[in-house]
């Protein structure tokens, strides 16, 4: 196996000879929300897979052809067949491996809610976000102010279409939405020890609440990449001057 390769093990009673019959190959990058997504709903379904760690600036002749429109990660291949971009490999991956715990709801109103909210966060929240780490200064609170609208959005939205959901969205298990922010949101104490406090628990109650909840699940603690490690990574993207 290539070094920069792993595999997850865990396999449940009845599914093990039907998994022994699928290949499944995850194409990513440590540090990238986007892939930790896929990992989360792989474990959580209880599928094994390959994990094939990306250089990104010398991606892989593999990668680019398994997604050759954008290039990028992460890129899931089952049986020889690529999906790309996150959201739709995570549809893929509930819909092909049906059994619970599902990461979507039965009921079509409910699913679509969870659709709305997740495409909001990953084009609204996200650029939010991008946006405070790629300015400074005055351009920078003003980024803040901005992003700290959409949260309010964010979580007033959440609060008015998921009522007395606990401990996650979905109930018991992580589900959908929490797989989608969690990934991102539950790495908060990163980006606040690198630019500024954002999540605040005074101001965002709710949601600082569901992410707390979200960082305390064993399947989340598992995945998500290492504070330290993170941190660096940030700060090397983000805060040291280009190269002249």
């Amino acid at each position: 196996m290539h070094p920069n390769t792993r595999s997850t093990t865990a396999i449940e009673g009845g599914r093990e000879s039907m998994e022994k019959q699928s290949e499944v190959k995850l194409f990513g990058t440590w540090a990238s929300v986007y892939c930790t997504r896929i990992e989360l709903a792989l474990k959580l379904k209880g599928i094994p897979y390959e994990y094939v760690e990306e250089d990104l600036p010398n991606k892989s002749d593999l990668l680019i052809h398994h997604n050759p429109v954008h290039k990028k990660v992460p890129v899931l291949v089952h049986n020889g067949k690529a999906i790309a971009e996150s959201l739709v490999i995570l549809e893929y991956i509930d819909e092909h491996w049906n059994h619970t715990p599902k990461l979507l709801p039965a009921d079509p109103y409910e699913r679509a809610k969870v659709r709305f909210w997740a495409n909001f966060y990953d084009q609204k929240f996200g650029p939010s976000i991008y946006n405070i780490m790629t300015s400074k200064g005055k351009e920078q609170e003003k980024a803040i102010e901005d992003s700290l609208e959409v949260l309010k959005v964010f979580e007033e939205g959440i609060e008015r279409d998921f009522p007395a959901k606990s401990p996650f969205l979905n109930g018991g298990t992580l589900g959908f939405l929490d797989i989608v922010v969690g990934s991102s949101s539950c790495n908060f104490k990163a980006f606040n020890e690198v630019f500024a406090v954002v999540f605040d628990p005074e101001k965002n109650p709710a949601f600082c609440s569901w992410v707390t909840a979200m960082k305390e699940c064993p399947l989340m603690k598992e995945t998500l990449p290492p504070h330290d490690r993170l941190v660096a990574k940030i700060s090397k993207l983000f805060l040291q001057p280009p190269k002249a």
